[in-house]
């Protein structure tokens, strides 16, 4: 029995049969064509299989147990094996991913698609099979195969004289055996157009012919159908949407009111006005428009080259994705001129050098008093972000650390974290006092005037505490440490002075020094950054807080302090455009936005929280203090120290968790539990920042801080 029907044109001519080993009607078609020496076995099973366990994540078991097929292929003298549908396409196309999702993919998968024409249409039409678009294609084309179709027609001679139709459907079968493809091969004439546009979902229109191409529109409209066309010239993409707009005028509008039946009355001189009116000759490229002129004289036809043909293809792939997606796509036409773009290069926007590290400012000017001395030790105490929500104004006999609304931020729930910003700078200014001998009484007020929702007064006058003056020094020193560390465990002696620091100002240091319980911490912190990279409000502020260089760095993180790898340093650009986590979020994706994190607290030493009692603002303030107290002491024992509060830090209950990110509640009040319940923080107690701890070289930089506050307080 003879297979090859090469010179047929039913569907066996075009169309992979697909065989199954122990069927009872396949054993025997399998059995001749083994014993068939002119046809060839190929054989990759092992392969597929290997590669199907390899994808991420694991695909469903289900996809495993379907059994191998054979794809003959009688135009080949051929049989290959492949997987099963389901595991056929979820390999197939795997690389898609995430240009177009699973479900994206499952959605592509219900459409059919009518391509006429198949010179042009065999690009779109394969672009469309190999994406995945679409779950049915539809070809027509009268014309058979010749050598001078051969410069864009991605054919081989192998394929002269056959059908366009079926040379396009062959090639299909042989990319995807189980994609359904229908052949017109006598083309698309009145009789038939019906039938072909019938249950389309998008056609394709890629044919010479006038009369048609207003004939299948008239049809498409009647349906529905919208109607793509893509013409080589200057990448010109023509979408017409009569499936949202029923009454839109044929071509839009561009023929008048002429319509099939009298363009078929036309003389082929009478139907060129029209042909150029379409094809808008007036903005035809140079080349294309003089060619045009010499059509019939020194060309044979109209020039199409492949590289047009795929920018065309290209362009059609992606309406029929926006159309399928129901994404927005409405009508009209645009250019995708790929010579216009080369004509128009531009340099790329290149990074400024990052300059080196310039040593670290002195605390204060060489001639200060001692009120700006003591100033300048609370400019230089710790804030979320760096961005310094106070303002401090030193006098004669005091310095005024006041809260500043507007430095404010999504994640400064109700101010506590600022509060614990101003609490840090009033212990800084605290001990420069001392070191001075200038210490006196510290008042900390909440919300006396209605401008500044927490003030600090230090007052200046004769005083020392001898414990707080041997801290100015580290404390001028102190300093935020992004390395990566040595998870080294620390010594029990440390541990005691960084717990005792706390106590000396009124909180608590719980520590995580066991790797179960750290790597269980860095679980939850890699979650809730997930969470604050794709929150877009979150995002933004996050994003915001970052210096390049070229940027004043008087606030906010210069870039150089993250310490990242220059690999690293690129991704950011990837990391801080919103239009990336708005489709992570769409998609539920993103777990490596916790990678960074989970990297960092998992090199620690230690991760602890401060903790303390009340809930008022006076109260954070306090807390403050004491995660100042345990940074300068660890900046003594030699430990580096960086912040790596949660999202949730701040929050009391559920409606502080959606003021936070109204879509995240659940998973942050999930991971909130966790967390408090891994660091054993009583419900009485509230927690003010959480800080890891690590053996880690030098930073390479240290944050600066705006110039001294000459205004007034409470503006």
């Amino acid at each position: 029995m003879s297979f090859d029907v090469s010179a047929g044109t039913g569907a066996d001519a075009y169309t992979a049969r697909i065989l199954l080993d122990n069927d009872p009607h396949d054993e025997p078609i399998l059995a001749r064509l083994r014993a068939d020496a002119r046809t060839e076995f190929i054989d990759g099973s092992s392969e597929f299989t290997a590669a199907l366990q390899s994808l991420r994540p694991t695909v469903e078991p289900e996809l495993f147990s379907e059994p191998m097929r054979w794809a003959h292929y009688p135009w080949r003298r051929s049989v290959v094996a492949v997987p099963g549908p389901q595991a056929f396409r979820r390999l197939r196309l795997d690389r898609n991913r995430n240009m177009i999702t699973l479900a994206e993919q499952q959605r592509l998968a219900t459409i059919t698609v009518g391509v006429v024409g198949l010179s042009v249409g065999h690009a779109i039409a394969h672009t469309l099979a190999a994406q995945g678009l679409c779950g049915e294609l539809r070809l027509a084309d009268f014309d058979s195969l010749e050598l001078s179709n051969l410069n864009r027609v991605p054919a081989t001679v192998f394929d002269i004289g056959v059908n366009k139709a079926i040379v396009a459907a062959r090639r299909i079968a042989e990319l995807d055996p189980y994609l359904r493809v229908r052949v017109l091969t006598d083309g698309l004439t009145m009789d038939t157009m019906g039938g072909f546009l019938d249950g389309l979902d998008i056609a394709v229109e890629e044919c010479d012919s006038l009369d048609i191409k207003v004939a299948i529109r008239e049809a498409a409209r009647a349906r529905r159908v919208p109607v793509l066309m893509a013409s080589s010239d200057r990448g010109l993409i023509d979408v017409e949407r009569y499936d949202l707009e029923p009454d839109r005028p044929i071509l839009h509008g561009l023929l008048g009111a002429i319509g099939a039946a009298e363009l078929a009355g036309l003389s082929s001189t009478d139907k060129v006005p029209h042909v150029l009116s379409i094809i808008d000759a007036g903005r035809l490229s140079a080349r294309g428009a003089a060619s045009l002129v010499e059509v019939g004289r020194t060309l044979s036809t109209w020039p199409q080259v492949a590289g047009d043909i795929a920018v065309g293809a290209a362009t059609i792939a992606e309406a029929v994705r926006r159309i399928g997606l129901r994404e927005r796509l409405p009508s009209g036409r645009a250019r995708i001129d790929v010579s216009h773009s080369l004509d128009n290069l531009e340099e790329p926007t290149r990074r400024p050098e990052t300059p080196p590290p310039a040593p670290a400012a002195p605390i204060g000017p060489a001639d200060s008093t001692p009120a700006d001395t003591v100033a300048a030790a609370a400019r230089s105490a710790p804030s979320g972000g760096n961005m310094q929500p106070w303002n401090i104004v030193s006098h004669n006999d005091s310095v005024t650390v006041e809260l500043d609304p507007k430095y404010t931020s999504t994640m400064d729930v109700a101010y506590r974290g600022s509060a614990v910003a101003v609490g840090a700078a009033t212990f800084n200014a605290r001990v420069a006092a001392s070191a001075l001998g200038t210490l006196g009484p510290v008042d900390i007020t909440e919300g006396d005037d209605g401008n500044a929702p927490l003030r600090a007064v230090v007052r200046l006058a004769a005083g020392r505490d001898d414990t707080l003056a041997a801290l100015y020094q580290p404390m001028l020193e102190r300093e935020t440490n992004r390395h990566r560390g040595a998870p080294t465990q620390l010594a029990p002696a440390i541990v005691a002075d960084l717990q005792a620091a706390a106590e000396s100002e009124g909180g608590t240091l719980r520590l995580l020094t066991e790797r179960p319980d750290i790597e269980e911490a860095a679980a939850v912190l890699a979650a809730t950054d997930r969470i604050r990279y794709l929150q877009s409000r979150l995002h933004a502020e996050m994003i915001s807080e970052v210096r390049w260089p070229g940027d004043d760095t008087s606030d906010g993180l210069d870039v150089r302090t993250l310490e990242l790898a220059p690999s690293d340093l690129a991704t950011l650009d990837v990391l801080r455009r919103g239009d990336v986590m708005a489709r992570l979020a769409q998609w539920d994706a993103g777990e490596a936005l916790g990678q960074d994190v989970t990297e960092r607290v998992l090199s620690s030493s230690a991760l602890g929280v401060v903790t303390f009692t009340g809930s008022a603002l006076t109260d954070y303030a306090r807390g403050g203090a004491a995660v100042e107290a345990v940074w300068v002491a660890a900046q003594r024992l030699g430990l580096g120290v960086q912040p790596v509060s949660p999202v949730f830090l701040y929050a009391h209950d559920d409606q502080d968790l959606a003021e936070l990110a109204a879509e995240y509640v659940p998973q942050l009040r999930d991971l909130q539990r966790r967390f408090r319940s891994l660091t054993q923080t009583a419900a009485s107690e509230a927690q003010a920042l959480v800080l890891r701890f690590s053996h880690a070289p030098r930073p390479s930089l240290r944050s600066s801080r705006r110039a001294a506050n000459r205004g007034t307080l409470g503006e």
